[in-house]
């Protein structure tokens, strides 16, 4: 019995996140939910009752406060990265690199040339530093220190990460 509560305990603090974590089913039933209290809301009104009407919206707030909050706990977090590289400094020294242009300071919604981002710039693995999987039309491309998402479509840098390498 000992064991195996240490075996829980030890579990429970290795993976926090994953306990955390919300599922895309539990979204799709907060959003059911909305919509159920939207529905309720209507009936209210139509019955004019006003203390009805005013308990309805107050549900319909509450679901869309669950809903928010499920969505912001399921959301890629834009600085899952920092911690990480706190940790593994090795892993996002700088190192040798040079680029036969200068360092310019993107921002997203910019169109850039190809040669900023041709294939010797694309990061093949972001997943070893903790980035945001990619569309398969976008990549991640270094450009000095920073970190851009770029869609490969059009040129059109979609995210910046300022700083990112040491």
């Amino acid at each position: 019995m000992r064991k195996l509560m240490t075996l829980g305990l030890i579990a429970a603090t290795l993976m926090p996140a994953a306990a955390s974590a919300q599922s895309w089913g539990e979204i799709r039933r907060d959003q059911r939910d909305l919509r159920q209290e939207q529905r309720e809301l209507d009936r209210a009104y139509r019955s004019g009752n006003p203390y009805r009407i005013q308990e309805e919206r107050r549900d319909v707030r509450q679901a869309r406060q669950e809903l928010r909050e499920d969505y912001r706990d399921r959301a890629w977090g834009r600085d899952d990265w920092r911690d990480w590289r706190r940790d593994h400094r090795d892993v996002y020294a700088r190192g040798r690199w040079d680029a036969p242009f200068r360092y310019q300071a993107f921002r997203p919604g910019v169109r850039i040339a190809p040669g900023y981002w041709g294939g010797r710039y694309y990061i093949a693995d972001p997943w070893r530093y903790h980035l945001p999987p990619a569309r398969p039309w976008q990549r991640w491309v270094r450009h000095y220190d920073d970190v851009l998402l770029i869609d490969t479509r059009r040129g059109v840098v979609v995210d910046v990460y300022r700083g990112f390498f040491f």
